[in-house]
């Protein structure tokens, strides 16, 4: 049986901490920032967990996370 392919695009997004949630970053903090005060964009830099109706399908492009 071949290996199953991780999908690589998921990888450069998602990180699975030790506990098994999954850790995402937040959008909205590429560009038109200049609208965007600076408290939001100071809690756009945290990292947050992904949403329990999203973890069976980042788990299913990530199978060996």
């Amino acid at each position: 049986m071949p290996k199953m392919k991780t999908k690589r695009g998921a990888a450069k997004r998602f990180r699975v901490r030790a506990g098994g949630t999954i850790k995402r970053s937040q959008a909205f903090k590429r560009h038109i920032l200049t609208k965007k005060t600076t408290k939001n964009k100071r809690h756009l830099r945290a990292t947050v967990t992904v949403d329990a109706s999203d973890v069976r399908s980042v788990k299913a492009m990530m199978p060996y996370a």
